[in-house]
Parts: C-alpha cells; sequence; structure tokens
C-alpha cells in the first residue's frame, strides 16, 4: 500500500469515497453509542 497517493491520483473518485464510507462508519459509531446508552426496556 505504499503507492497509495498514486493511487488516489489515478482514481480522484476513490477520495470521495473513501470520506462516505468514513462518514457513514462515523455516523453509525454514534448511533451505537447512543443506542448503548439508553438501553431500551
Amino acid at each position: 500500500m505504499s503507492d497509495l497517493p498514486q493511487t488516489l491520483a489515478d482514481h480522484p473518485r476513490m477520495i470521495g469515497v473513501l470520506f462516505t464510507m468514513a462518514l457513514l462508519l462515523s455516523q453509525a459509531g454514534n448511533a451505537a453509542a447512543m443506542f448503548s446508552c439508553n438501553p431500551g426496556p
């Protein structure tokens, strides 16, 4: 994975895909934290 910068340069769209995936994972993590802090009956 040492040529990651070159790969991103060849595929600019991958930057958006990785950013979107990171954002979704962050939101999913926040939702999981909220649900675990407020357990239902």
